[in-house]
């Protein structure tokens, strides 16, 4: 029986399919019940999951993460669907097909790279050139950056993912830059180049994708700063030294990118490259978050449920 996809499942629908759980975590409801919280998964997307009138050998048999077999229905819960599930075995990872569970972008990844490449090549500073080769000729390290995803759930969340959110950036710069002649053009491509870096070491994406222990402790805000730093030393070593009012500038990019402290911004953008690239990193997320929910959502309503980080609903019947 072909697999049912998570955007596939509408209220009300039967479900008795595989998919990938993660973060299973148990509770209980005011009256003492236990009862299992997840999220269920495949490629094109994840719901919640409850299980009702749970218990802990259940809970303690569930991967964290894995596959399961699930016999269930799709539910509305506060005008969003979820999967409330009855029963529930564990399912080897050897008997799936893998390729169902694990998003990757629809873009060529080699075309993608290639692209970047000679986008970021573009650069003319030679203290900032310098640093973007020293990138670029990290192979194993640009091989881990064409794979990861530049999220876990909230933008550009699949295989690939952060390449793509990179190469979107970069366009997006070399188009703009022109209207902003005061800008340093050089500063803006290559912060962008290695802004999201640290995501290489802050996620895992081997079976679903989580945190590293190091990525949890860290962040990838400060992984991408201490791996510039990291290339600048390699570079010193070879005998080209990058001066600190260089490193300064591009770290700040780097350390100010989310904008805001309470999007976990260590810093708050204070130069006009660093403003650039902080609105254009939302620009990119945003407009991926919301297009995912467009496409993703099952059924057909002209709106989507409620998206808690947009803070919205979504409208999204067409003008034809």
């Amino acid at each position: 029986m072909a697999h049912k996809f998570i955007n596939e499942i509408g209220p009300g629908q039967v479900i008795d399919d595989v998919y990938m759980v993660k973060e299973p975590v148990l509770r209980s409801t005011t009256r003492g019940d236990l009862y299992i919280a997840m999220f269920l998964c495949d490629r094109t997307g994840q719901l919640n999951g409850r299980m009702w009138q749970a218990t802990e050998a259940v809970y303690n048999s569930l991967p964290k993460p894995g596959f399961i077999h699930i016999q269930g229905r799709g539910e509305v819960y506060q005008n969003n669907l979820q999967i409330v599930l009855n029963t529930v075995s564990v399912v080897d990872a050897s008997k799936v097909q893998i390729e169902d569970f694990l998003a990757r972008t629809d873009k060529d990844v080699k075309k993608m790279f290639e692209d970047v490449k000679k986008i970021a090549g573009e650069v003319s500073n030679p203290q900032l050139k310098a640093i973007v080769e020293e990138f670029l000729a990290d192979g194993e390290l640009m091989e881990r950056f064409c794979t990861a995803p530049a999220a876990t759930v909230l933008h550009h969340g699949y295989l690939g993912g952060l390449l793509e959110h990179t190469h979107n950036m970069l366009r997006v710069a070399v188009a703009i830059l022109p209207f902003y002649p005061q800008v340093q053009g050089d500063l803006v491509l290559a912060a962008i180049l290695i802004h999201d870096i640290g995501k290489t070491e802050e996620l895992s994406y081997d079976m679903a994708f989580s945190y590293t222990d190091s990525g949890q402790l860290i962040g990838h805000i400060a992984k991408s700063y201490l791996l510039l730093n990291q290339k600048a030393e390699a570079l010193a070593a070879k005998g080209t030294k990058i001066d600190d009012a260089v490193l300064d500038s591009l770290g700040h990019i780097i350390l100010s990118h989310h904008g805001k402290y309470e999007f976990g911004s260590p810093k708050l953008p204070a130069t006009p490259e660093a403003f650039m690239v902080n609105y254009i990193d939302d620009l990119d997320a945003k407009i991926n978050q919301v297009t995912s929910a467009i496409d993703n959502e099952p059924g057909d309503s002209n709106w989507t449920g409620y998206r808690k980080h947009l803070e919205t609903r979504l409208y999204r019947k067409r003008i034809e």
